[in-house]
């Protein structure tokens, strides 16, 4: 008897139906109520252009709640120790799973963190030497330039038996931290010529450090010390009187009748000066340090920053500060080739982590690179090492451009990774502006259609052909390609670099052409920032715009940064015979509820803070009498919240006509900025407007040599085009334009390629080409030339 097959398919398990992360009317920053969904397991790309919230939808949005959820799984007390963060303004977020950000942000700017402490490399290495480097010096702890030697001994009281007892107890640690500089491989010295004339005496005005006037209290504290003759020239000081002018400890004395505390001048100008943050100092004191401090390598450790019984205990000639300076390529050779069965769990995983930086492109490293020196794109491949090993699946991945600071040929090996990770059974969010990784996408997501308030809305949503037919702005300039010029300007000179030996440089000569567009490539690691910055230093003449982070608060917006709050507070003053500090939300005209922030911070301990509009002002952060001064018929809050293309319109013409401010937002306007409003907080601004922000406040700069560094990191296709234009426009009016870029758009449009390599560290350092981009694209020698023919269908 014939038995019925069942042919019905068995029903779908409820846990396989959670395949979407569901956004429903997420309203974060410029988003307009955005609903989306997105398949996990998939690699998704956000694009855009600048400014339109890909990353207030990725990372505001989706990241921050992820990471929100699994900070609330902890207990309350530990909870009390991690950030807190407030839910995004969203109505449903639905199928999210653990998020890894990795981002651009910069690795720590700490002068002790390097390459080989942010990735766990160093710790596994001291282990080994710890184990196997002879002579036997101590514990890890001894190979650490972050551990100093410490040891003590006294009395302790200990309670045994009912009875005090009193025991001598001595303890000692073995540090590698070199103690002249404290593991920073370097020491700074001030140059005493730049803090007094010491033919002069200090009743003649011998001081010459800024903010020391004669008459000032702060001049006065030497003057009228009484600790030496204040008539006397400093040069004929005894050694007493020298010791007590510069190096005095702290010591309470009346000075001119009032009790203050005396210090020698250089501790003074240490912790009053040098202890701030450079970026933050008023231009004259950051000009009077740049004079006055000299850092120069350690003499004691030779820049290894490891004290000299560290550097002694070595494994087959080879001690743990040789191992740092390698190349991370030629050290994983190195581990490699040793066998030793008593750690081999240890060398597996040290050259597991070492071939990771291999395989993503940064063999050319070395661990005792200093962490704040990588850029933007070096960082964020750092940050990916951990993860490429990982056995985590479904988990999301969240990446900020990866593609950032990476040549033609390096964009082929990331996009590799990335469906590497997809492929494992994670989800793969990414945000990015560059063709050739929105090409692997699995889905794609166009945010738009323009940028800040004209954004926040999906624009697209499916395949990458569909991207291609859909009629957005992406979609219209995915293929675009620049052409080759027809005609290359002429130069006007050269600026003559020789014998650059900079980190990776081989002794190179090179004469860069001056009045042209000159584009400095190379694949990543090739020194093409070591060859510029490091022979063009910014200075007299030279405008160096490079990829270092604008700093600033929340208090900060482009109106402050660029210097254009001061002519708009100056005319309002002007139109109403009143203080200009009036004008400012961060000096008198503050609304004193909310100290002029707009917004009352509530600290809720370990719960998420609230910040509420302040009542009084109405989050328009000024007294209200101040809002009674008009210009133009706008009060300065309403100046403050326009656009830069309204506000360039309002300060052009008519009663509130203002030049100097005219001016600024003029600049503001030409690179690609007008969309965005004069009081936005800099906090909210995406990378490439940061970026192009920093550009437009030193375009007044008078200067004949542009140094750009990347500018078109996260640009959309379509702003690359605005900023040829621009390129253009500064080469025309007279200047001389150096970029070191790997965006074939920009090659093409150059005048002039110098192109560095062959490779990456040791094997790059040298000029492969020079000559027009024709030239580059006929002759095909270079990888660069490979990429750029292939570009323009050459």
């Amino acid at each position: 008897m014939a038995t019925r097959k069942n042919t019905q398919t068995p029903a779908r398990h409820a846990a396989d139906s959670h395949d979407l992360i569901r956004v429903h009317g997420a309203r974060v920053n410029n988003l307009k109520d955005v609903s989306i969904e997105i398949p996990k397991r998939r690699l998704t790309v956000f694009t855009g252009v600048s400014g339109s919230g890909k990353s207030s939808l990725v990372f505001d949005t989706i990241a921050a709640e992820s990471q929100r959820l699994i900070n609330e799984t902890y207990s309350a007390f530990v909870q009390g120790f991690m950030p807190t963060l407030a839910r995004p303004e969203v109505d449903v977020l639905d199928g999210l799973t653990t998020a890894i950000i990795v981002d651009q942000q910069r690795m720590g700017g700490d002068p002790r963190s390097t390459v080989g402490t942010a990735t766990d490399a160093n710790a596994m290495l001291r282990i080994l030497f710890s184990r196997l480097g002879k002579p036997y010096i101590g514990s890890p702890k001894a190979f650490s330039f972050n551990v100093a030697s410490i040891s003590g001994a006294g009395a302790v009281t200990v309670e045994r038996g009912g009875q005090t007892v009193k025991e001598r107890r001595s303890f000692s640690i073995t540090g590698g931290m070199c103690p002249r500089c404290e593991g920073r491989g370097s020491v700074t010295d001030l140059d005493l010529t730049q803090l007094y004339d010491d033919s002069k005496s200090l009743n003649d005005g011998a001081l010459t450090v800024p903010g020391y006037k004669p008459g000032g209290w702060s001049y006065r504290l030497y003057s009228e010390s009484g600790l030496y003759d204040a008539d006397k020239p400093i040069r004929k000081y005894t050694k007493r009187e020298l010791h007590d002018f510069l190096h005095r400890e702290p010591v309470r004395m009346k000075i001119a009748g009032i009790n203050m505390t005396y210090e020698g001048l250089v501790p003074r100008i240490q912790k009053s000066m040098l202890a701030k943050d450079r970026e933050s100092m008023q231009p004259h004191i950051r000009e009077f340090v740049d004079r006055a401090v000299t850092f120069t390598t350690c003499p004691d450790c030779d820049g290894t920053r490891l004290t000299e019984a560290a550097r002694s205990s070595k494994i087959r000639k080879v001690s743990i500060a040789d191992a740092c300076a390698m190349q991370i390529s030629d050290l994983a050779a190195w581990v490699d080739s040793l066998d030793e069965p008593s750690v081999a769990p240890l060398l597996a995983t040290l050259h597991h982590t070492l071939e990771s930086f291999v395989e993503i492109g940064l063999g050319y490293l070395s661990l005792d690179r200093p962490a704040g020196t990588l850029s933007g794109g070096e960082a964020q491949r750092v940050k990916m090492i951990r993860h490429l090993g990982s056995s985590l699946t479904d988990t999301t991945y969240v990446f900020d451009e990866p593609t950032t600071g990476l040549h033609p040929h390096d964009i082929q090996r990331m996009n590799g990774l990335l469906m590497r990770l997809r492929d494992k059974g994670n989800t793969v969010l990414v945000v990015e502006h560059k063709p050739e990784t929105i090409a692997i996408a699995d889905h794609v997501v166009d945010l738009g259609p323009g940028a800040g308030t004209a954004g926040g809305t999906v624009c697209f949503e499916g395949t990458v052909e569909g991207l291609r037919k859909g009629g957005t702005i992406t979609g219209r300039h995915f293929d675009d390609r620049a052409a080759l010029k027809e005609t290359v300007r002429r130069p006007t000179g050269v600026l003559p670099i020789r014998g650059a030996a900079k980190h990776n440089l081989r002794d190179v000569d090179v004469d860069i052409p001056l009045g042209v567009l000159t584009v400095i490539t190379g694949v990543a690691g090739s020194g093409k920032s070591s060859l510029i910055h490091g022979s063009i230093p910014a200075g007299e003449g030279v405008v160096s715009i490079d990829q270092a982070a604008i700093r600033g608060s929340r208090r900060s917006n482009p109106a402050t940064y660029t210097g254009l709050l001061d002519p708009i507070r100056k005319a309002f003053a002007k139109a109403h015979g009143v203080k200009p500090a009036l004008f400012s939300a961060n000096s008198e005209g503050a609304c004193p509820t909310c100290n002029g922030a707009g917004v009352v911070y509530t600290d809720l301990a370990m719960m998420a803070g609230v910040a509420t509009t302040c009542e009084d002002c109405e989050g328009k952060r000024f007294q209200a009498s101040v809002l009674d001064y008009h210009l133009g018929g706008r009060d300065i809050s309403e100046v403050l919240a326009m656009p830069v293309t309204e506000a360039l319109e309002f300060f052009g013409s008519g009663e509130a006509a203002t030049p100097a401010a005219h001016r600024i937002l003029d600049r503001l306007a030409d690179v690609g900025l007008g969309y965005v409003s004069l009081g936005q907080p800099l906090t909210t601004l995406s990378g490439g407007e940061r970026q192009r922000l920093k550009l437009a406040t030193h375009m007044s700069d008078k200067g004949g040599v542009y140094v750009l560094d990347e500018p078109t990191t996260g640009l959309h296709l379509a702003d690359v085009e605005q900023l040829l234009g621009l390129l253009d426009r500064l080469v025309d009016s007279g200047k001389s334009v150096i970029v070191i870029e790997h965006h074939q758009a920009v090659m093409a449009h150059a005048d002039w390629i110098v192109d560095l390599g062959p490779g990456a560290g040791h094997d790059g350092g040298r000029i492969v080409f020079e000559g027009t981009p024709a030239d580059l694209v006929a002759d095909r020698s270079t990888l660069t030339g490979e990429h750029l023919a292939a570009y323009v269908g050459g």
